[in-house]
Parts: C-alpha cells; structure tokens; sequence
C-alpha cells in the first residue's frame, strides 16, 4: 500500500512565504516543492517559513531537497539580500533525521502557534506532472547534496546514487 504524497499550500507576504507540508513528505513531492522554491526565489522572496506542524514524516530525498535548498539560502547571495529558511514546528523524528545527516545547520528552528501575518494571502500551486526521469534526476541530486554536505553520508547513499545515475543512463538511452 502506498502513502500519499504530502500536500503542500502557500500563503505569500511582501518578501515572505510560508509553505505548508501536511502528511509524508516523499521523493514526488520533493519536485513541487523544489520547483515552488525556484519560483519564489526568481519572485523575489528572501523568507521562507516551512510549516511542518502536519508533516508525519520526510524521505531523504525530500530532505536532500530541502538541505540544497538551505544551502543555496546561507551562501553568498549576489544581490546581497539575506535569506533565511526557517522550519517551523518539526516533529522529533524529523530534527533527528536532519541532525543524523548533518543538515540541521542550514536551517532556524522555530515552534510555536502558527498565526499568518495580516498581510499573507494564499496562492495557487499547481503539482507538476515529473517523468520517471524527472523524478530519477532529482532523487539523484537530492542524495549528492547530502553526500556534499556530510562525508557520513557518502557510505548511507553511495550504493543508491550509483544505481540512480545508471538507471537514469538506460532511461536517458531509450528512444
């Protein structure tokens, strides 16, 4: 039986968004979430809050996503524009996963009672559509990314990676 892929909704401000994830947070929501950041930021959004008061769990390939994304946001920006990714009420399981890959750095941890400020309406996102290559890419780069930023990593996701990067050959190689 297979788990749904978590739901994910935003609400945007003047130079903040906040995005809600409710459920598991898997490899195929990974891509919308990933894609959702890439049009924020070409917005030009510099706050993100990730809600994750309803997030059951999350996947390394969704972690992978959301540390690329945390690490993208703490390097230099060119525009001199800070940038925070700030998660808010993640559950234990969740810090701990962050933790025992060694992405917790990258984010603030923040709890308490979500209440949106005034000024933040909902927007529309609409669930891309990815092809299993899509999806194979972007598991791939998402295991890179935690392999990067933590050397523990590399025996955890070295077989996967390799298998990922051969199966997505054979896929690119079919007419």
């Amino acid at each position: 039986m297979s788990t749904p892929s978590a739901k994910i909704s935003v609400s945007v401000g003047e130079k903040f968004a906040c995005v809600k994830i409710t459920g598991r947070a898997n490899f195929t929501s990974s891509i919308d979430l990933k894609t959702l950041f890439q049009e924020l930021l070409q917005k030009g959004y510099a706050y993100f809050l990730l809600d994750l008061t309803e997030c059951t769990l999350m996947d390394s390939t969704f972690l992978g996503v959301l540390a690329g994304f945390g690490l993208k946001l703490s390097g230099p920006q060119p525009d001199a524009v800070e940038r925070a990714l700030d998660l808010f009420n993640p559950n234990p399981r969740i810090v701990d996963l962050l933790e025992n890959l060694g992405v917790l750095q990258l984010f603030k941890i923040s709890r308490g009672t979500a209440a949106a400020p005034g000024t933040a309406e909902p927007c529309e996102q609409v669930p891309t559509s990815p092809t299993r290559e899509e999806i194979k890419l972007a598991c791939l780069e998402a295991h890179q990314i935690l392999m990067t930023l933590s050397p523990a990593n590399v025996s955890r996701f070295k077989d996967l990676t390799q298998f990922l990067a051969e199966d997505l050959k054979k896929l690119k190689a079919q007419p």
